[in-house]
């Protein structure tokens, strides 16, 4: 069922009209009533599960998606999970809020899990849950089961957001909407079909013998083979990693997006979508990005966030009440998964994405 599901949110990355099904699933996971996506940059696109649809285009046409304060909360995080309305307010707050006094609870809604994503090109992405207010909030453990997709959603979404939630009618359009340096590969490596913009990418790109993509940071390289070998598997395939420069520094950020099921009718027999993103772009991922699209786990990315902020491992454990082994293995894990072999070469992963940001 997993995996059949993660399967299902790929597909979705470029045939956006499926995702409706998809978070009906998550709905169903969550003992809610329906799912929906929003994505809003220069202008707003969102879709839903058809048993909440109506409720949010009223909630869209009738200027509540502007005034919702849920929406706010959620964007100002930086830990990589779905919240529900309890991590932020009390009762007393939730029984007073507009939002929830005249919108939702008049409408049998009330409670929901979501999760807001800052992408690379400046699309702000919320995914949510909706259940009835009269089946009380979502539990702890469907969160969870929720955040277990949360990295493949958010990968797939970031595609969707990029196409406008617009089906692509071809590769090629597919690739030159996504305004961001992409390449189709096959299994083996080889580049079927790359955009424009994959060719300002100089020495950090290649292509080799029969059309290879070759990365020339030798660690890249090995995560992008991991990741292609690994998609053929029921393991968690799709990676983000970083691509560093000749001086070692964070250049790019290489996403993995998997072509699924019926995703083979634009880009036939392609394997994956490989996506760049330029961290010297005007916009670049913040760190609470990088955090989530490379995976961490809520308490992983508290010990990466304390390193960026310059503490030590001894006291990222005392604020966090967890011995200082379970906070090296926290690390060890943040290591493998960013490309980094050091602690101190983290800490500059993260330096320099928020350098860039704020620069």
């Amino acid at each position: 069922m997993q995996a059949e599901l993660i399967d299902r949110i790929y597909e979705c990355s470029v045939m956006p009209e499926l995702w409706p099904g998809v978070l009906d699933d998550l709905a169903t996971l969550s003992g809610s009533r329906g799912g929906l996506l929003f994505s809003a940059h220069k202008s707003l696109h969102w879709t839903a599960s058809d048993m909440v649809r109506d409720v949010f285009q009223e909630y869209v046409a009738t200027g509540w998606f502007e005034r919702c304060s849920r929406r706010v909360c959620l964007m100002s995080q930086t830990h990589p999970t779905f919240f529900v309305e309890h991590d932020f307010w009390s009762e007393e707050d939730l029984a007073s809020d507009p939002i929830y006094r005249d919108f939702f609870r008049p409408r049998g809604l009330g409670w929901s899990a979501g999760t807001g994503l800052r992408m690379p090109t400046g699309d702000n992405i919320v995914i949510s849950v909706e259940r009835e207010f009269g089946r009380g909030p979502i539990e702890r453990e469907h969160v969870e089961q929720l955040n277990a997709f949360r990295p493949h959603l958010a990968r797939s979404a970031f595609v969707s957001a990029r196409l406008g939630l617009q089906r692509a009618m071809g590769a090629t359009e597919a690739l030159t909407a996504l305004q961001l340096p992409a390449l189709l590969i096959d299994e083996t490596g080889a580049v079927i079909e790359a955009n424009a913009q994959s060719e300002t990418l100089g020495d950090l790109v290649k292509w080799g013998a029969n059309n290879r993509l070759v990365l020339t940071d030798k660690r890249a390289a090995e995560m992008l083979a991991a990741a292609l070998a690994a998609l053929g598997t029921s393991g968690p395939a799709p990676q983000s990693f970083p691509v560093r420069d000749a001086q070692n520094n964070p250049a790019l950020v290489a996403h993995i997006v998997p072509i699924r099921r019926s995703a083979h009718d634009i880009f036939a027999s392609s394997y994956a979508i490989v996506l760049l993103t330029p961290l010297g772009a005007t916009r670049s991922p913040s760190a609470a990005l990088m955090r989530s699209l490379f995976d961490l786990t809520a308490s992983e990315a508290r010990v990466a966030s304390g390193l960026a902020a310059g503490q030590s491992l001894e006291e990222i454990a005392a604020a966090g009440s967890i011995t200082i082994e379970t906070a090296r293995s926290y690390l060890r894990r943040v290591l493998e998964k960013t490309g980094c072999h050091r602690q101190a070469e983290l800490v500059a992963l993260l330096a320099t994405i928020t350098r860039v940001e704020t620069g």
